[in-house]
């Protein structure tokens, strides 16, 4: 019993996602403390708020509505997504796409049976089991 538990836990996607979680919680940190300490000051200065909108509410028939509340997570969430966006994705969408190429899609065709797109080499389609011919590379002569 206990070792179906031990070797669970020594599974390496496992530790992996147990470290993924706490990097993912100090990287949440990091960014919530960027966006409170630098943005939503900025913010604040912009509209003359300085950063604090949680005092800011209306009433209709007696009942007090604090949208202010919801004005501040709105403003953080945006901040965080802006940040998230602009210092983490798109540097590494632009990293990966210099420094890992996607490799060239094989050729395409449709079966003759079904027309499913499968490769031009393939001899059964996936989809129907059709057998096929495979198409044969095109060969270009040059002339000497």
């Amino acid at each position: 019993m206990l070792k179906g538990f031990r070797d669970f836990m020594m599974r390496g996607n496992v530790i992996d996602m147990a470290v993924g979680v706490v990097i993912g919680a100090a990287f949440t940190g990091v960014v919530t403390g960027f966006v409170s300490a630098f943005l939503t000051p900025l913010v604040g200065v912009a509209v003359g708020a300085a950063g604090d909108f949680k005092n800011y509410a209306f009433s209709v028939g007696g009942v007090t509505f604090p949208y202010g509340q919801f004005l501040n997570v709105l403003i953080a969430f945006v901040l965080t997504a802006a940040v998230l966006y602009f210092f983490v994705v798109l540097p590494v969408t632009k990293a990966t796409a210099r420094y890992l190429p996607k490799k060239p899609k094989a050729p395409k065709r449709p079966c003759p049976e079904c027309l499913t797109e499968i490769p031009e080499a393939a001899r059964r389609c996936a989809a129907c089991t059709a057998e096929v011919e495979p198409v044969e590379p095109a060969v270009i002569y040059t002339q000497r």
